[in-house]
């Protein structure tokens, strides 16, 4: 695929879909944010702080699954896609929040939350894609909650990146019983924060934060309360940032890039790969 920014032609890899979900929840000093500090090892954002997420696994398409919340049309017209497409990214949310921090976006046949905690084994071989999620779910006898998913923000990788995804933002309260934890081989920390404190410990160079990541979090924080924030309209627009060539993370564009580079200073990303 060839594209032209800045004046220059790049060609860049493909686009992946993607899905990253902002697990929140309520605490005295303001809203929390699950926040995973990736392994170095790996190939895309390693040594970053994120959000739990990752690519779609085309068998999130399947359309045989049980769900309750607004149907993937309504998900399509929220994150310019088509249906299947959106059937999958909404899966591959809850797919993927299973995965890395044990939270399970799905209930019983009585409207109850599934127990995670006695689906240890289901994890692991959804990890290892051994066994889909639309098996899963139905296996277990489980209904996929898309009405706890909220759209949030649609940002796709810049060109000149070597591995590049299409990645939609899906926002999701804590569900009530449920512990968040770190047993994923693909973070080395895992921890609830404030959302603003997350912020300014990136200021202080305490971790990282790419640039989508660093936009939710300023967000979220501007909310006093996860229901302020559940009930906030949001209009999801594609944001693909600009890229200078050559000139590394500081060649980025994007929605209030002059703020997010003004309190980033002289720090440097764990491993730049612009």
């Amino acid at each position: 695929m060839t594209s032209t920014q800045s004046g220059a032609e790049v060609v860049s890899a493909p686009l992946r879909d993607a899905a990253t979900v902002v697990l929140v929840r309520d605490a005295a000093d303001g809203i929390e944010v699950f926040l995973q500090r990736r392994v170095k090892q790996m190939a895309f954002a390693g040594g970053m702080t994120v959000f739990p997420g990752g690519g779609v696994d085309k068998r999130d398409a399947d359309a045989d699954l049980a769900w309750t919340g607004p149907d993937a049309t309504w998900w399509a017209s929220e994150f310019s896609s088509d249906a299947e497409v959106a059937q999958a990214l909404v899966c591959a949310a809850v797919r993927e929040t299973f995965e890395e921090c044990g939270v399970l976006l799905a209930t019983d046949s009585d409207g109850s939350f599934a127990d995670p905690s006695g689906l240890g084994g289901d994890r692991q071989r959804l990890v290892g894609k051994s066994l889909s999620f639309a098996e899963f779910l139905t296996a277990r006898g489980l209904t996929l909650r898309a009405d706890l998913l909220r759209p949030l923000a649609h940002w796709i990788t810049p060109v000149n990146e070597k591995r590049r995804y299409d990645t939609r933002f899906f926002l999701a309260a804590m569900p009530d019983g449920q512990q968040a934890d770190g047993e994923t081989t693909e973070a080395e920390v895992a921890r609830w924060a404030n959302a603003r404190t997350a912020i300014e410990s990136w200021a202080a160079g305490e971790h990282f934060l790419m640039p989508p990541t660093w936009s939710q979090l300023n967000y979220v924080a501007g909310f006093a309360t996860i229901d302020e924030l559940l009930a906030a309209e949001r209009v999801i627009e594609p944001i693909l940032p600009n890229v200078t060539p050559g000139a590394g993370l500081a060649g980025l564009g994007f929605p209030n890039s002059d703020e997010y580079f003004r309190t980033l200073g002289d720090q440097q990303p764990p491993e730049i790969t612009l």
